[in-house]
């Protein structure tokens, strides 16, 4: 997966993706697991489980596009207490937690993206969670928090984010020199003529100015 401009964009990809190849890829592992176990019967309440599952997330996504988030949060609970295994408990759990944060709910917004955090799929999903809740606790003012997290990225393809974050933390807590080595490491990880690279650079740009002064 390349390197995208933001979360967003990242997690729209694995949305996509989902759509384009996840079932496919479910009916490969049912298949091989409801070979070992030798029941149709297993296989077909597995599709039925996925299908269940898709349709109560295009009902939370409409929820929420409408702005009703409270019975769009008992979609997403319904996902995590009976469809967890699926992928879009991770994407109802983090949609939801953005339309809180939106709406100033703080604590709801933060209850999802650790769930997801710590549960989601695929894994790309949980990196976009940690993200979030780090730039929540950003917000929050809970600036070693928001360290914490931005130091336990796994996947490469979001390293960059995860730097530039770091160096936006330290930019706030006032340690340009830190904020600097973020930076430049963010930049060093993206591909040439990256959407993001200017935005980089002029964080970069800034901060180096900083030191000088």
């Amino acid at each position: 997966m390349d390197i995208y401009a933001s979360d967003e964009e990242k997690a729209e990809e694995i949305k996509r993706w989902w759509r384009e190849n996840g079932l496919s890829v479910l009916m490969a592992v049912l298949l091989g697991v409801g070979a070992f176990f030798g029941g149709r019967t297993w296989l077909n309440y597995q599709q039925m489980q996925s299908h269940n599952a898709a349709n109560i997330y295009q009902q939370v996504v409409v929820l929420l596009a409408e702005d009703r988030l409270e019975e769009a949060e008992m979609g997403a609970q319904e996902l995590i207490n009976n469809f967890r295994r699926t992928p879009y408990a991770s994407f109802a759990a983090v949609e939801v937690a953005a339309k809180a944060s939106d709406e100033g709910d703080w604590a709801m917004a933060e209850q999802y993206l650790q769930w997801a955090a710590d549960n989601a799929k695929p894994e790309g999903y949980a990196e976009i969670a940690r993200l979030r809740l780090a730039r929540l606790k950003l917000s929050e003012g809970d600036y070693q928090a928001a360290l914490d997290i931005v130091s336990k990225a796994s996947l490469d393809s979001f390293a960059s984010l995860y730097h530039e974050l770091e160096g936006d933390i330290h930019v706030v807590m006032g340690n340009k020199q830190q904020a600097q080595q973020a930076y430049q490491r963010a930049l060093t990880l993206l591909a040439v003529g990256e959407p993001r690279q200017n935005i980089l650079e002029m964080k970069l740009d800034d901060v180096a100015a900083a030191n000088e002064s």
